[in-house]
């Protein structure tokens, strides 16, 4: 679907149609009336169809819906805050960030916009910006455990540590379960020497997911590197089955990994054991497709 639609389009959408002449009439000048109410209201329903595929990841489908919608419904935030979003998705962030920003301006004192620029301005590795927004958006949101881990991100990327570790603390403290800010704990002790607190954090992080490979794969490193070899490596092959994108230092690093658990990480990885482990993983996606979960 294009960018834009011709009128004849937008007429089409609208179920409007132009009565064609015959050739024995001359064309009557005339003023086309558009119903600006239903204009709205086909915008917000292609709205909808663009959210209900983007929750099934369908963004490049998802997005002209949305875009057009925009049009049709210029004055509502929220077809603005689905559009940023999108675009975020699919890392057109200069774009997402113009369209939250259209919908920032629709309404100043929605949490949720203000969050998703930060993340938007995360994403381009601008995190004082980032910074700057996810305050905003907890001015609204106070409580809103996932605007707190965002925030605390940004402080770890600016290397605010302890700023980040006690807004990582705030987000548990209002989700027990929140094991993502738990797992980033460990991150920041680990790098500071504290292996044992580190590992502390790590083994809480499991103990709520037993699923989530990363905490597994970082206690499976620290505990190799402690002499721990049959456990350590015993859990790092269970990790890797979990999620074996956790077996790439580039991933790892994206996801906040310091050079001091890298360094580790990298030793670990090579072993034939978990070299074996990753073999294992491939094989079957010669025959099968795996879909693999976005990360926050």
């Amino acid at each position: 679907m294009p960018k834009r639609i011709g009128l004849i389009s937008l007429l089409i959408v609208c179920g409007l149609c132009i009565p064609q002449p015959t050739n024995a009439q001359a064309l009557i000048p005339h003023t086309l009336q558009l119903d600006a109410v239903k204009l709205e209201q086909q915008g917000l329903s292609l709205a909808k169809e663009a959210a209900q595929l983007a929750q099934f990841q369908q963004y490049e489908l998802a997005l002209p819906r949305a875009r057009l919608a925009s049009q049709l419904a210029p004055k509502n935030e929220k077809v603005w805050f689905l559009l940023g979003g999108l675009y975020v998705q699919t890392k057109k962030l200069d774009e997402g960030i113009n369209a939250l920003k259209k919908a920032q301006s629709l309404n100043p004192k929605n949490g949720d916009v203000q969050l998703a620029l930060g993340s938007a301005y995360f994403q381009q590795q601008k995190y004082q910006e980032a910074v700057s927004y996810y305050q905003q958006g907890l001015k609204f949101k106070p409580n809103d455990p996932e605007g707190l881990f965002d925030l605390a991100n940004a402080y770890y990327m600016l290397r605010k540590l302890p700023d980040a570790i006690a807004l990582y603390k705030k987000a548990v403290s209002f989700d027990k379960k929140f094991w993502p800010a738990i797992n980033n704990v460990g991150l920041i002790l680990y790098e500071q020497g504290d292996v044992q607190g580190a590992m502390k954090q790590w083994q809480d992080a499991v103990s709520i997911e037993k699923q989530a490979a990363e905490p597994l794969l970082a206690l499976a490193v620290a505990l190799y590197a402690k002499g721990d070899r049959a456990q350590g490596l015993a859990m790092g092959q269970a990790a890797i089955r979990i999620d074996e994108r956790y077996a790439d230092l580039d991933f790892l690093k994206q996801n906040l990994w310091g050079t001091r658990l890298l360094s580790d990480t990298k030793k670990f990885l090579e072993l034939p054991g978990i070299q074996a482990a990753l073999q294992q993983r491939e094989e079957p996606s010669n025959s099968t497709t795996r879909q693999r979960s976005i990360p926050q």
